[in-house]
């Protein structure tokens, strides 16, 4: 039977950068996906390189910020190994808040004036506004080049086959088991995102946190050129014409039905700051499953049981995380140790509340 060194469970954006990048150590890689690759909560992401907030704690800031430094690089190796483009815009992002918000430190302050003169279709109303340096992808044309380059580099990809468990040998990692086989690795790495704890032995406390969103196309291809980001709603162009708007944040399980009441708010939403869409055609909506987590950190590094190890738990931050994700998980499992401190991550922070 064969046997590969790694086993890389989930084929969203985590698990195909960790698998490419695995790959190019050096190492035998098998990622297990239970639908098709990159069809679920990468699918599903509006794809904002978000660094500049002041959500996110300082160990976490700093992965994120490493992240978006890695981006036009890792977008440009994957545009050259798959041939096909991954839309990295690099326009940066204006922030409107009410009054009573405070800027972040990262961001430019701009006058209403200022505003309508980079972007001449969006009414911030009573809103302040700043530019930030953020850049954005689409993640689909993402996942996609990722799932080509790693076929290129000879990652091999099982599909539609669901991961039950992780079988153990002597107390150890020995393969995976699914609903229709088994295969066989000393190393397994879970990158299920919402999916990540439905697999024994070792409790992954990740849940979904449901979003969704709507793709209208712009009556103009450059309508829009920066990302735009109000607590209300955000509103993402594509350099194709299109633009997304979104999201929610709903804890209703691995319900991903699209609700009409729910779009047509996130809709009315947008014509709030830009008028000019109201007889902007419908493309698509949808809803995603991210993977959430009880303190809302990722979950990243090595279980308890040796072999196994854990990249998930994402939440809204998988696009953004992939490379430096990828990076950093390759370097434990191959060398043990790794260049930032991953304990804020660890898995095992939750085995005092299983």
């Amino acid at each position: 039977m064969k046997t590969w060194d790694v086993i890389v469970i989930g084929g969203g954006i985590i698990g195909l950068s960790l698998a490419r990048e695995l790959k190019k150590r050096g190492v035998q890689v098998l990622v297990i996906e239970k639908g098709e690759p990159g069809r679920e909560a990468s699918y599903a992401a509006g794809g904002m390189l978000a660094d500049c907030g002041d959500e996110a704690c300082g160990a976490l800031h700093l992965l994120m910020t490493a992240s978006a430094q890695m981006y036009p690089e890792f977008a440009h190796e994957l545009e050259d190994e798959s041939g096909r483009k991954v839309d990295l815009r690099s326009e940066g992002t204006i922030l409107l808040r009410s009054v009573r918000d405070s800027r972040p430190p990262s961001s430019k302050p701009l006058t209403t004036s200022q505003i309508t003169e980079i972007e001449p279709n969006l009414a911030p109303g009573d809103c302040r506004g700043s530019w930030v340096a953020e850049r954005s992808i689409d993640p689909r044309a993402l996942c996609a080049a990722t799932l080509a380059a790693c076929r290129h580099r000879g990652v091999d990809v099982s599909s539609g086959d669901e991961v039950v468990s992780v079988t153990l040998s002597d107390g150890r990692v020995s393969g995976v088991a699914t609903a229709k086989t088994s295969f066989q690795s000393a190393v397994v790495v879970n990158c299920a995102g919402a999916w990540s704890g439905q697999m024994s032995p070792y409790p992954v406390p990740t849940r979904p946190r449901k979003g969704q969103m709507l793709c209208v196309a712009m009556p103009t291809r450059n309508f829009l050129r920066h990302v735009v980001r109000s607590p209300e709603v955000y509103l993402i162009p594509r350099s194709d014409g299109r633009m997304l708007i979104g999201a929610t944040v709903e804890d209703v399980g691995y319900d991903k039905r699209v609700d009409a009441t729910t779009i047509q708010a996130l809709r009315q939403s947008a014509l709030k700051f830009m008028p000019g869409l109201r007889d902007a055609r419908i493309l698509e909506d949808w809803a995603g499953l991210r993977p959430g987590t009880p303190d809302n950190l990722p979950i990243l590094g090595a279980t308890p049981i040796p072999g196994y190890f854990v990249a998930t738990g994402h939440f809204r931050d998988g696009i953004l995380l992939a490379p430096i994700t990828a990076k950093l998980m390759a370097q434990l499992v191959v060398d043990g140790k790794t260049e930032h401190d991953l304990s804020p991550f660890s898995p095992q922070r939750f085995a005092r509340n299983v």
